[in-house]
């Protein structure tokens, strides 16, 4: 009697085990592997990003310094660094779909690293010695402050995986945490940008915070679109899902936005101030996001939580110290603008300037040689001027030096 019912009591028990092994499809190790991976990529795709970008700007300054007549995107140097970036950008979004967001994206100070880096050794920027002690110790100090965050991030980043299915992200989409997130995000966005287009609070911080909240949803959305791609490349098909494609929209149209406030950034403030505030604002609101709508810290302990926050803040430090000194760009005067200078009368004559558009032309006017510019830039012809001073015309010189007596 009980060796007949003992059968059947492991026939019930099968689909038990089976319901089990689904819900926790990868073991500790597998985890770490995958970890493992995602890290990896992303930090090969950020150097070989940021080697792209320093390859593409030596084309330019090739260019400049020299007298070859073509654009910048005929020579085998930009389109090098046109691979390689995509190269790059390519690991970066495949390293989503492996290792848990708000892991990934504190390695994007990889890219700050390599830039300071490359920018000494390929761009040979010139220094003196005694410069050397002001401008480069600090970098390096936090160079290796960055690279010691960095080892923390992933020794103690999160080991939470899922995989990306349209049901998993459907789910995580409607969960009241990300709602809840979500409806202080869009509060707080719309508050900045009332007071940045309204107020013309154009602060680096208010623009800055606009580019973090938008980037927070360009990395989810990065992650779904990754992780889907990968399972539909594994066997389950997810690209048949609604969801998918609006991910893909929302991935898109955020990344263009942020973009945007990005290059009105650049405009008003230097560049190494926005690669150290962005990067620490960025990581934040990225992390929290992750937190939220993908529950990266679900089940971690205190210890793994506090080491994580203290390798982001070791890599805030890193990248503060390694853009604070660097040489702030000077931005170039073509011509000296006449008619702006206190004092003096609007110096117009019919609507027409009398200083020439630039058109390609670096040297009227210039505040510094620059003789060896290319050919294109050559220097504006002015036109002469026939005017009539009482009863017959002269000719009068393309421009004219005006004194003005006590008396005027």
């Amino acid at each position: 009697m009980e060796g007949g019912n003992s059968p059947d009591l492991q026939l019930q028990q099968l689909p038990l085990a089976t319901a089990a092994v689904s819900v926790q499809p990868h073991t500790d190790s597998f985890s770490y592997k995958e970890n493992l991976i995602g890290a990896l990529l992303a930090i090969f795709g950020h150097l070989v990003t940021s080697i792209a970008l320093n390859l593409q700007k030596y084309s330019h300054i090739r260019l400049a310094g020299s007298k070859d007549p073509r654009a910048y995107f005929k020579t085998k140097t930009w389109w090098c660094g046109l691979l390689l970036l995509v190269l790059g950008e390519l690991g970066v979004f495949s390293s989503y779909a492996f290792a848990p967001l708000s892991l990934i994206v504190p390695l994007s100070a990889v890219s700050v690293i390599a830039s300071a880096i490359i920018g000494i050794i390929f761009i040979k920027e010139k220094w003196k010695p005694k410069e050397f002690l002001r401008r480069y110790v600090l970098s390096f100090v936090g160079c290796g402050l960055a690279i010691v965050g960095t080892y923390l991030l992933i020794t103690f980043g999160p080991n939470s995986h899922e995989k990306m299915t349209g049901e998993n992200i459907t789910r995580h989409l409607v969960s009241w945490p990300f709602l809840l997130y979500m409806l202080v995000e869009i509060v707080l966005f719309c508050l900045l940008l009332y007071f940045y287009k309204e107020k013309n609070a154009n602060y680096i911080v208010v623009i800055l915070l606009l580019v973090a909240l938008l980037g927070s949803m360009t990395v989810v959305t990065v992650k779904a679109v990754a992780g889907m791609v990968v399972v539909s490349i594994q066997g389950n098909l997810q690209l048949d899902y609604p969801i998918f494609y609006i991910m893909l929209v929302c991935m898109i149209a955020t990344a263009i936005f942020q973009a945007t406030f990005l290059a009105q950034a650049s405009q008003l403030y230097d560049s190494s101030q926005i690669a150290s505030i962005g990067y620490i604002l960025s990581t934040t609101a990225a992390i929290t996001a992750g937190a939220t709508f993908y529950l990266d810290f679900t089940g971690e302990d205190i210890l793994h939580i506090c080491m994580f926050a203290l390798g982001c803040l070791i890599a805030f430090l890193g990248v503060f110290l390694i853009t604070r000194n660097r040489k702030k760009s000077v931005p170039f005067e073509p011509y000296i603008s006449m008619d702006a200078m206190p004092g003096m009368q609007n110096m117009h004559d019919k609507g027409i300037a009398v200083q020439p558009d630039l058109k390609a032309s670096f040297s009227y006017g210039a505040l510094e040689n620059n003789d060896n510019m290319p050919e294109i830039y050559t220097p504006a012809t002015l036109p002469i001027v026939q005017e009539q001073h009482g009863s017959k015309a002269a000719s009068a010189p393309p421009y004219r030096v005006l004194e003005h007596s006590k008396k005027e």
